[in-house]
This record gives C-alpha cells, sequence and structure tokens, in this order.
C-alpha cells in the first residue's frame, strides 16, 4: 500500500524535491520492493537493494533499459557510498535487534552526505498490525549510537493514521545530515 497511490505521490514530491535541492547525485535504497515508487523517482544515479531476489529481479525487468538504475541483494552490499541513503517502510519490518542494528549501521555508514528514513518512530506495539511490525524509536537509537549526523527536518505524513491503514500512514519522514 505504502508504494501505491496517494502513499507513492506523497514519497516521490518530498524526496524528489530534496534530491534537486541539495544536488544529490547519487542514491542507495535499502529495500527498493517491487520498483513501484522507484517509477516516480528522479535520481540521477540509483543503486536499489532488496532482501528479495523476487523483487530484485522484478526491478532489473522493470528498469532493464535505464543504465542510471541498478540492483541486487542486498546480502551482495559491497561498501558502496552515496549522497544519500534510503530507508521507506522498511525499519518497522525488522523484528530482530541485531538485524535492525545491522540496517541502521549500514544505512548510515552508507552515506556521505544525507539519510532519509520514512518509518514509525515509536515503541508501542499494542496495535501492531501484524506480527511483521515492530514499532521501534530509532531515533532515539540514532541519538545513542550514532555520532556525527543530526536530524535536519521530520516531515510528517499528509496522510496520518486514524485506524484503517490504507487511508492513512503511521510513518512520517525524517531527514538526517552528516556533520
Amino acid at each position: 500500500v505504502g508504494s501505491y497511490g496517494k502513499f507513492a505521490e506523497f514519497k516521490a514530491e518530498v524526496i524528489n524535491d530534496f534530491v534537486a535541492k541539495k544536488g544529490i547525485k547519487s542514491v542507495i535504497e535499502f529495500g527498493c520492493g517491487d520498483g513501484n515508487q522507484l517509477m516516480l523517482s528522479r535520481y540521477p544515479k540509483y543503486f536499489g537493494l532488496d532482501i528479495s531476489e523476487v523483487a530484485v529481479n522484478k526491478c532489473k525487468k522493470m528498469f532493464a533499459s535505464d543504465p542510471s538504475k541498478i540492483f541486487d541483494i542486498a546480502s551482495n552490499y559491497a561498501g558502496q557510498l552515496s549522497d544519500l541513503t534510503l530507508s521507506l517502510d522498511v525499519i518497522y519490518h525488522l523484528i530482530e535487534d541485531k538485524v535492525f542494528q545491522d540496517y541502521m549501521l549500514r544505512l548510515f555508514t552508507a552515506s556521505d552526505r544525507f539519510v532519509i528514513i520514512y518509518s514509525s518512530d515509536f515503541d508501542d506495539n499494542r496495535r501492531c498490525e501484524g506480527m511483521h511490525v515492530r514499532h521501534r524509536e530509532f531515533s532515539r537509537w540514532i541519538k545513542d549510537n550514532l555520532s556525527g549526523w543530526k536530524l535536519l527536518k521530520r516531515i510528517p505524513n499528509r496522510y496520518p493514521a486514524r485506524g484503517y491503514y490504507q487511508s492513512g500512514s503511521f510513518a512520517d519522514f525524517f531527514i538526517y545530515e552528516k556533520i
């Protein structure tokens, strides 16, 4: 749901505007998904990673004629760097603590300038939609575990959650800058 319709348009608007204003030349996305969100994106150079081989293969086919975009399985990530790294609708799906910590470290060490996260930022899991969701106050984790980064901006969701997940989202944008 988050990569289609009004949610995808909102995310594309925010990120495309940021990329243009900051002169971003390269983007790495950790959790590229099925490529639908990327269809709305305008990035000079893009590297999409995902744990799903099916998703990666779908993206490779979808963008086969676009040499500015490459895709690979997340486990093949070899330390590439970019101006901007993205995490869109991923963090709350990282159930295990070690997986979450490894992901966060990779997300921030892969960026030379900026990190954009689109996620929930609270620890209340009483109303989780299913076993595949674990909300985390990731901003506190960043503050406690990563030095050299500051929160540049938080952008509230244009469509906040009001009970039904297809009409609103609990995720907001968090833009971090390397200092």
